[in-house]
């Protein structure tokens, strides 16, 4: 089916995308917007590098809602650019979709924007983060996944980093200014006000673990800040590095990857994507069991049920994947301790 695609201009740099299935034959009623504040919208569906947008669609295809067949996808990307959430927010109610599918960045432009039109997100903390009264009973149009059931996994991160580096006495953590617990600069991007747990938790682990942990937030995850923090870092002559959990960042895995291969730096990844690129190492939240339930929770809303009535899935199952290859590559030997520990070992 082709594709049509739609631009929104904002100012005079930064740019919002949507794609959509085009020409719609009028028997395909139902229509899903997804929405993602860094992925590329041509890379928001099956065939996506992303492993969860994949599982999510696979599910979603078992469930019996096949895109182009009996469900229209409309597709957005604010393509890392934190200012335009809110109008990218507007421009997806415009389009009146049965359902909208997004993360934790753009909930909260997406609520301004809307009160009635449900919302399933993989988000954070949606409690603390004020997008649900509660988990059990989240209320208004909002429901999905949370991925920090248990803030402690990012502390674990940064323990297995050292497991594997001993002798690291400094470690780099690329992120956001609201991830390192600074308030963000643009008011409606989501994280206005608001101090993520991921640098804070790494922040207070660190003296714990003997190493410091050294700063490189970004304002916008762009490449061309990418590769400015990563100049940073080697100014700074970090022994390894550790990356944010911010879908921005899963956006920007190939060039993360790459950056800290040239870096030679041992990094710890959220998520597997970043392992199968070619990183050394992840542990977190299985991705795949997330996108699963946030499919299984599409297909109630389709169906009629509230979205504030669906409770919030909180993840259960973590995974530690492990690249030989990427080691190698480093001159690391991998512990013992870790592999005997690892979900997957990929040599």
């Amino acid at each position: 089916m082709g594709i049509r695609r739609r631009t929104f201009i904002i100012g005079s740099a930064a740019a919002v995308t949507c794609s959509a299935a085009a020409a719609a034959p009028a028997s395909l009623q139902l229509r899903m917007a997804i929405a993602h504040s860094g992925i590329p919208a041509n890379q928001l569906a099956e065939t996506s590098r992303t492993f969860w947008v994949r599982e999510f669609f696979q599910e979603l295809r078992q469930l019996g809602y096949i895109d182009g067949r009996n469900l229209t996808v409309e597709r957005y990307s604010a393509e890392g650019r934190y200012e335009t959430f809110a109008q990218l927010a507007r421009a997806i109610v415009t389009g009146k979709p049965d359902v909208i599918v997004t993360h934790g960045p753009l909930v909260n432009a997406l609520t301004a924007a809307t009160s009635t039109i449900p919302i399933v997100a993989i988000m954070g903390d949606p409690v603390g983060q004020g997008h649900v009264k509660s988990l059990a009973h989240p209320g208004a149009n909002v429901t999905g996944v949370s991925v920090d059931a248990d803030v402690a996994m990012y502390a674990k991160q940064l323990q297995i980093l050292k497991e594997a580096v001993p002798s690291a006495s400094k470690i780099a953590y690329l992120g956001s200014e609201a991830s390192w617990g600074l308030p963000a600069r643009q008011p409606g991007t989501g994280g206005a006000g608001w101090k993520a747990p991921f640098g804070l938790v790494l922040r207070e682990a660190a003296p714990r673990l003997g190493v410091s942990l050294l700063r490189a937030p970004l304002t916008e995850a762009t490449p061309e800040q990418i590769r400015r923090a990563f100049q940073d870092i080697a100014h700074q002559q970090a022994d390894g590095l550790i990356v944010s959990p911010e879908g921005e960042f899963l956006a920007n895995s190939q060039l993360i990857v790459e950056q800290a291969q040239t870096s030679k730096l041992p990094a710890m990844y959220p998520y597997r994507d970043f392992v199968e690129l070619g990183g050394l190492m992840c542990y977190g939240p299985d991705r795949g069991e997330l996108a699963r339930h946030l499919a299984d929770q599409v297909k109630q809303v389709l169906a009629g049920t509230q979205a504030g009535d669906i409770p919030i899935y909180q993840a259960t199952k973590y995974e530690l994947v492990v690249n030989l290859n990427a080691a190698k590559a480093l001159g690391l030997t991998v512990p013992q301790s870790i592999l005997a520990r690892a979900d997957e070992v990929i040599d």
